[in-house]
């Protein structure tokens, strides 16, 4: 009798010491870690162990307890859910929330901007030259990737849509030139489906390409749709568009900073001063307001604009070529103004 109560006693006395242990870990799995008390970054590799990633944690001072956070991590059946990434550890985080956050795949992400304005070549070099982006590309023409891209056939330029993506450390360039192509191409459809009627464009693609000539055309935003009109007006009754920037575009690296006579004559497929229409591709990557002006343009009988002279990126616009000869004659002078009194415009 005597045997059989000391059994049960120390059968009770183990019971304690256990919920007591369980008791003090719980309390533990749950009290903010002593070394993520600034937060951190944590990067999980693909491939890596439920052990590698708990010593890692406790080498870099994260976890104090790396052996008890994988049991709980077995227990809870999570052990085999953690996702490879880079995660950011909020201050006062726990061992419990730890576990959560890299199984959420709740990655920290890193914006990559694409600039109104570029051209495709300027776009990929940025994409490839983030250090959180894995270049896989190199090498690849112009047409490959476009195959790549689902678009075989297209010319790459102009089929990026400018602006700010957000991706995991370790996305492929390719990865990231698709988000840009998708939204292009999503953006450029519903603009599109906007368009005014009897626009002189046969197609998406031509908006595409003149809102990329109004893109590179004015710095101020508000003209974007005046300028557009212009261009409309001149499709419309098949004057030439006789537009710089396309003509830099055809020039390449033999562009040296300035048109000169020898430019404008010089005819490309994008000399807009030797040939009608539309050149036979974008120029540049257009953004929104642009892909707007396109298929919206001011209704306007404005044949002519020029630079103001005033280095503001406005211009004047003018009904007639005498107008527009004054104008220029106007910008000239402000030129030789500001060169005389040393302004750099």
């Amino acid at each position: 009798m005597r045997r059989t109560t000391l059994v049960f006693g120390a059968l009770a006395l183990t019971a304690l010491a256990v919920a007591g242990a369980l008791a003090l870990a719980l309390r533990w799995y749950r009290v903010p870690l002593a070394g993520a008390a600034e937060g951190g970054i944590v990067e999980i590799a693909p491939g890596q162990t439920l052990a590698a990633i708990a010593d890692g944690l406790a080498a870099r001072g994260l976890l104090d307890h790396p052996r008890l956070w994988t049991l709980f991590a077995r227990y809870t059946g999570q052990a085999t859910r953690l996702r490879a990434g880079e995660y950011a550890l909020r201050p006062g985080t726990t061992p419990e929330e730890l576990l959560d956050l890299l199984v959420s795949g709740r990655v920290l992400l890193h914006p990559i901007t694409l600039i109104e304005g570029w051209t495709f070549a300027e776009a990929l070099a940025a994409v490839q030259g983030s250090p959180v982006v894995k270049p896989t590309l190199k090498g690849a023409s112009a047409a490959r990737t476009m195959e790549l891209l689902g678009s075989a056939g297209v010319a790459p330029e102009g089929e990026l849509f400018p602006d700010t993506y957000l991706v995991p450390r370790g996305a492929t360039d390719l990865e990231v030139l698709k988000l840009a192509h998708v939204r292009l191409e999503q953006r450029l459809a519903a603009a599109w489906q906007e368009r005014r009627p009897e626009l002189p464009l046969a197609s998406a693609y031509q908006a595409l390409i003149l809102a990329s000539i109004v893109e590179k055309e004015t710095g101020a935003p508000d003209e974007r749709p005046r300028i557009a009109g212009v261009f409309v007006n001149r499709l419309r009754l098949g004057m030439r568009l006789q537009t710089d920037p396309s003509v830099i575009y055809g020039l390449g690296a033999a562009y040296d900073g300035s048109i000169h006579k020898r430019d404008l004559l010089a005819d490309t497929p994008y000399n807009t001063y030797t040939r009608s229409g539309l050149p036979p591709t974008p120029i540049a990557l257009p953004g929104a307001e642009s892909l707007k002006a396109a298929v919206q343009p001011l209704a306007t009988e404005e044949l002519y604009f020029v630079a103001t002279g005033r280095g503001d990126g406005r211009h004047v616009f003018s009904h007639t070529l005498a107008q527009h000869d004054a104008a220029v004659a106007r910008y000239l002078a402000q030129l030789r103004g500001s060169a005389a009194h040393g302004t750099d415009r």
